[in-house]
């Protein structure tokens, strides 16, 4: 595809994407690809693309952004869907590897696995229907359609797109925490520098956000300078840890006292898992000088502000000008 423009590339996609097979046709074969050690999509691409008797060209076709190609695009959705129902975890960055439940499931030597056998996963069943409200609203028949995220005929198409997008960002928030989760808390207090610098903290200087650390530190990980002298100044504290592994209130008193030893006014308290109720109590009893931050905010300002992602496809919703037509001429 050497000398290929961008729109040729996309109308090779648009042509030939049918010679890739279909998205849940990955599925199985990626969880297959992990069964004796855990993997990478660059590992497996090969090794796929030989199953699929996939040529150069296919592989190299596009999807319309451009940005990625159209197979470990597909590869990287049947991970988050095996994620999603237990079958496979990422126990480092940029690697997935099989579950105990996974290799249950090989053993029973599946014909194929799409969407339907998933199903039988309560956590994929909650990923797939994303929203409370439209779990709600969801049948039995709903359940077992594997071809739509809904069937909900009384959802006009804008609002079913607008669903679509906001499940998408949900599996995009997940997979950023399961890789902040399975990074260094080294990586962890440099990725949150690089979130406040992009929200705008620290104006301009290349310096003014910039991780501590170490020895001296005295219990803190980050600091920003709100101006050019660093006479205000904002410090931060990052923990990475697991889901399920709240911050308590002893870290948060721990937090304060650093910032009173640095004669701070303002902290920001980060972590991939959550913090206890307890934790915010002491945050607000302490005053306004904590701001906590979890994960599920997190990947929200990160999607917000492009950190640790990147803009795909750009799709424009057209509606009619009313004005343009209510004009008398």
């Amino acid at each position: 595809m050497s000398g290929m423009s961008c729109s040729e590339s996309k109308k090779v996609f648009i042509e030939q994407d049918n010679v890739i097979p279909k998205f849940q046709k990955f599925l199985l074969p990626v969880l297959e690809a992990c069964s004796e050690r855990p993997r990478s999509t660059r590992d497996v691409i090969p090794e796929l693309a030989n199953k699929f008797g996939l040529s150069d060209e296919e592989l190299a076709q596009l999807v319309p952004s451009g940005q990625q190609t159209t197979f470990s695009n597909r590869i990287t959705w049947a991970k988050t869907f095996l994620k999603k129902a237990g079958l496979v975890h990422y126990p480092a960055r940029g690697e997935y590897a099989i579950t105990e439940e996974g290799k249950r499931v090989l053993l029973s030597k599946p014909a194929h696995i799409d969407n339907k056998f998933l199903m039988q996963y309560e956590g994929f069943r909650d990923f797939y229907r994303a929203k409370k409200e439209a779990r709600a609203r969801q049948s039995a028949a709903d359940e077992a359609d594997n071809a739509s995220l809904s069937s909900d005929d009384e959802s006009t198409p804008e609002e079913r797109f607008r669903m679509i997008h906001k499940q998408m960002e949900a599996v995009l928030a997940d997979e950023l925490l399961d890789r902040i989760r399975s990074s260094t808390p080294r990586f962890f207090e440099h990725l949150i520098v690089e979130l406040l610098s992009s929200m705008g903290y620290g104006g301009a200087a290349s310096d003014s956000a910039r991780v501590l650390g170490g020895s001296g530190d005295d219990g803190v990980d980050g600091v920003i300078d709100q101006d050019h002298l660093g006479v205000d100044q904002v410090y931060v504290q990052a923990k990475r840890y697991a889901a399920d592994n709240k911050i308590g209130s002893g870290a948060i008193r721990d937090f304060f006292g650093a910032l009173s030893l640095k004669k701070a006014q303002k902290g920001i308290f980060f972590t991939s898992s959550g913090f206890s109720e307890s934790a915010r109590r002491t945050a607000k009893d302490l005053g306004a000088r904590i701001v906590l931050i979890d994960g599920e905010r997190l990947a929200r300002l990160m999607i917000e502000h492009n950190v640790g992602c990147r803009q795909g496809d750009v799709i424009e919703l057209k509606k009619i000008d009313e004005d343009f037509f209510d004009q008398e001429i």
